[in-house]
């Protein structure tokens, strides 16, 4: 059974070695996270679960203790999933995903050691019914299960945005931020994948898997952090 999630925006801008001089303005979002992190503590899992969108290469599970690094965004900086296994079979040119790897960073950042961890790379297209059957299936069992998930909103909200100016951003992020401070797994399960892909938005999918495996959770919601710093819309939510 779910017994909480946090939702954290997943670039890897907010590892302050990527960011650089930039560092202190995602500061707030950082703080938000670790707040995030801290709420799926509180709640005693036995085991932690981190979603985020990947690459073909990336998807699929990941064991605890797998690796990652930002040397493809010129940095010189490898984390690793939690404490336990070595990583798995997986040969050294294997890397978590950077979304995944923006996880470890957090975890590791935080401390933790609550629980064991897994992950899941999932494909950002894949279809609402598709990503709320994984998260039925996450929250199958008798083990108390808690969720990371790591996407960002659309990446259009200004002119110098990734995915430039889109009049539609704005109403699409204030949609998900209402639905992630409610809980409210319905409108996430709402949200269309085609809007989605056009204002670039690599959060759906693992939105869509949370509320799959919310469902019937009966959990709270709360907004920690809603702001588009570089056009982007980054959202920080805890559910418990």
């Amino acid at each position: 059974m779910l017994v909480a999630a946090a939702v954290c925006p997943c670039p890897p801008l907010l590892v302050p070695a990527v960011a650089a001089g930039a560092a202190p303005e995602l500061d707030a979002a950082r703080t938000a996270c670790t707040d995030a992190l801290g709420v799926l503590a509180a709640a005693r899992p036995d085991r932690l679960v981190v979603v985020g969108p990947a690459e073909e290469s990336g998807r699929g599970p990941w064991p605890e203790g797998s690796r990652g690094s930002f040397r493809g965004f010129g940095v010189d900086l490898q984390v690793r999933l939690g404490r336990g296994g070595d990583g798995g079979p997986q040969d050294s040119e294997r890397m978590l995903p950077p979304s995944l790897a923006v996880a470890a960073w957090l975890l590791e950042r935080t401390g933790w050691s609550d629980a064991p961890i897994e992950a899941l790379g999932v494909d950002e297209a894949d279809e609402p019914q598709r990503c709320l059957a994984a998260g039925r299936d996450l929250a199958q069992g008798s083990d108390r299960v808690a969720l990371l998930v790591m996407g960002d909103a659309s990446a259009c909200r200004s002119v110098k945005a990734p995915g430039y100016l889109d009049e539609r951003a704005e109403p699409f992020d204030a949609q998900v931020a209402r639905a992630l401070g409610a809980a409210d797994t319905a409108a996430l399960a709402a949200l269309d994948p085609g809007l989605a892909r056009e204002l670039k938005v690599s959060g759906r999918a693992p939105w869509q898997l949370l509320a799959g495996a919310a469902e019937h959770a009966g959990l709270s919601g709360a907004l920690l952090y809603d702001e588009a710093p570089y056009g982007v819309g980054y959202l920080v939510a805890t559910w418990s």
